[in-house]
């Protein structure tokens, strides 16, 4: 189910202000997807995409003001306690919070419900600012602006000092929000405003304000570039912890995600599959080894000898000479 990206473009359809008529039928759709996304829940533990998407699904659900069975917001309550949202729990637990939230004020839920949902949100916010590191960060920086949108909403970013901390971090890191999904976590926090808001938007008073942009294409760097590409499984299962490690040629300008399909070319044993996600492709599966989320694994990137890279396979782009390191590794 296209579960996250349809809610994703329902959220920016309602911030456009649009007449009511031409989105109601995509309201459907959603409310539909949601329900075959759920059945996974009751065969697997867990939703067919998962919960961050599931979460993005009920939040624009209730900010276009339609409710939501108990049953499944009393499942994501489980979820959540349970610590069963996956290796990515910052983004997941914030969206959650930000739906909750929503569905509580928009008075969505019975009184019992919305009383747990308050102390879960409370929770959450609690947690996400004692999870915050030296430099600000919380999660990662593309986590940072999910965090903050969770505080905004709450209403907390003036008395947690962890609100401040993280924007000073994000605003010293804005040139890595360059996609369009990261762009549209961090446009409203640096506002002052997250996506809850856009449930009480006044669009009588929008101007419009929407006009194209005339954007230069990038011109391409000229030449080559040579990558060490390794695939490593860190679980106890595994018969040995290095299973690939060639050099990969490629395009000066080619994304991680461009070299694992000129290594595909390269070596036809080496295989690799993705998931469609909001925010990219997310890496599923390598040489046969699949990520699974009710096993608590999934595929780490790393730049050589250890750093995490905080981008996706199709965002970031690896420089000559490189050793990038895929890890099937527990979250």
């Amino acid at each position: 189910p296209q579960t996250g990206r349809l809610a994703l473009y329902l959220l920016g359809l309602r911030a456009t202000c649009p007449p009511p008529k031409p989105h109601r039928a995509l309201v459907t759709w959603l409310k539909y997807y949601l329900e075959e996304d759920w059945t996974g829940s009751r065969r697997h533990g867990h939703p067919l995409t998962n919960y961050y998407q599931y979460g993005l699904g009920v939040l624009a659900l209730c900010v276009h003001h339609k409710r939501v069975r108990e049953e499944v917001i009393r499942r994501l309550l489980a979820a959540q306690h349970r610590g069963r949202l996956g290796h990515s729990a910052v983004d997941t637990e914030a969206v959650l919070a930000l739906a909750f939230t929503c569905l509580e004020r928009r008075r969505l839920v019975g009184a019992e419900l919305a009383a747990e949902l308050r102390a879960t949100v409370r929770r959450v916010s609690r947690s996400m600012a004692q999870a915050q590191g030296p430099e600000g960060i919380i999660g990662n920086i593309y986590s940072t602006p999910w965090a903050l949108q969770v505080f905004l909403a709450t209403g907390t970013c003036h008395t947690e000092p962890a609100y401040g901390q993280a924007m000073a971090a994000l605003l010293e890191n804005l040139d890595d929000f360059n996609t369009a999904p990261t762009m549209a976590q961090v446009l409203p926090v640096l506002h002052g405003h997250s996506y809850l808001d856009i449930a009480s938007m006044r669009c009588q008073e929008e101007l419009d304000t929407l006009t194209p942009l005339d954007v230069e294409p990038p011109t391409e760097a000229p030449g080559n570039k040579t990558v060490r590409l390794v695939v490593e499984c860190a679980q106890p299962w595994c018969l040995e912890l290095q299973l690939y490690n060639r050099q990969v040629s490629t395009a000066a300008t080619a994304s991680l995600l461009d070299v694992l399909w000129a290594a595909t070319a390269q070596e036809p044993r080496f295989t690799f599959d993705t998931q469609d996600t909001p925010q990219g492709p997310y890496l599923t599966q390598v040489l046969g080894l699949e990520a699974r989320q009710e096993k608590r694994n999934y595929w780490q990137l790393l730049t050589s000898p250890s750093t995490p890279l905080l981008m996706g396979i199709a965002d970031y782009i690896p420089h000559d000479g490189e050793t990038l390191i895929l890890r099937l590794s527990e979250w």
